[in-house]
């Protein structure tokens, strides 16, 4: 873990901090909704709640002219692997929590061309899905996209490139998720 070249007091964020931590709130909601697959809005709501403490937490650490949103995008990702993990152990929902789960059909033609775009991302492997969301959900450049997915410039250009071909496919071809009971 790298040293900050200087500190500075706790109390005191540098100035571009909360305005980048602000500005950068849309995309962390939309690449933790990508992430969560539309399913758990309150758990993606959460992880961007946990990151905007955390990135808070630790913003005596953050080095004015270093790439914030990377940084930020980072902690949500990290955030939301020990979320599945600890999800993993727990043994059965509630039917609160399955009812709350079920997605009403849109009612509205603009409507479900989202939802198939929505459904043709959710059928993508987690790496192209978080690539996309990343790049063209959260505008981050395939340079910072790496450095927040901490993978190579190349890794990234390839889940894109392969990304982008199985949603042409996916909606080309008609195919629909199946509906969720």
């Amino acid at each position: 873990m790298h040293k900050p070249a200087y500190q500075i007091a706790p109390d005191q964020p540098p100035q571009c901090f909360t305005t980048e931590m602000t500005a950068s709130l849309p995309a962390l909601r939309r690449f933790a909704r990508s992430l969560c697959r539309q399913r758990d809005m309150a758990m993606a709501d959460d992880l961007v709640q946990e990151t905007m403490v955390r990135a808070w937490s630790s913003r005596h650490t953050f080095l004015p002219g270093s790439k914030f949103r990377p940084w930020l995008f980072t902690i949500l990702r990290n955030q939301f692997y020990n979320a599945i993990r600890k999800q993993s152990r727990l043994v059965a929902w509630e039917p609160e929590a399955a009812e709350r789960i079920l997605v009403q059909a849109p009612d509205q033609e603009e409507r479900i061309h989202v939802a198939d775009l929505e459904g043709a991302l959710q059928r993508l492997p987690q790496g192209q899905r978080e690539m996309l969301m990343l790049i063209a959900g959260a505008g981050l450049s395939y340079e910072e996209a790496a450095e927040a997915a901490d993978c190579k410039l190349g890794t990234v250009k390839s889940r894109i490139n392969r990304g982008r071909a199985a949603m042409r496919e996916i909606i080309a071809s008609g195919e629909m998720l199946p509906e969720e009971a």
